[in-house]
């Protein structure tokens, strides 16, 4: 390996080890606990995921990291929902992250027509 390249490597590489290094906090999504937490949602959402309500979207199978940002947006302010903001407000990141696990853990099915 030439000099150059290497140094273009380390170049490349330190600040994205370093950026790796920050400590960012991290939760162990319990997928239980966050059932636990989903019976407040299911009137809209349904226990299993699939909205009761026209109104409201369905979220089994859903991404936890979209999940996870639409209810930090709603309780944040940064989006804004009748229902939402008000369910969102006190819920911890820690709650957050389980309720969006147990979403994401819902397996979802679909048959297309014949």
């Amino acid at each position: 390996m030439s000099k150059a390249f290497r140094t273009a490597l380390e170049r490349a590489l330190v600040p994205a080890l370093l950026l790796s290094a920050v400590s960012l906090p991290v939760y162990s999504a319990d997928p239980e606990a966050g059932r636990k937490l989903a019976a407040q949602c299911k009137t809209c959402h349904g226990l299993d995921g699939i909205a009761t309500i026209p109104i409201a979207p369905n979220l089994a199978g859903e991404s936890q990291i979209y999940i996870q940002n639409q209810l930090k947006a709603f309780r944040s302010g940064k989006r804004e929902h009748e229902m939402m903001t008000v369910v969102a407000r006190d819920l911890t990141d820690q709650q957050i992250a389980d309720v969006a696990a147990w979403y994401e853990s819902i397996e979802v099915t679909a048959k297309l027509p014949e």
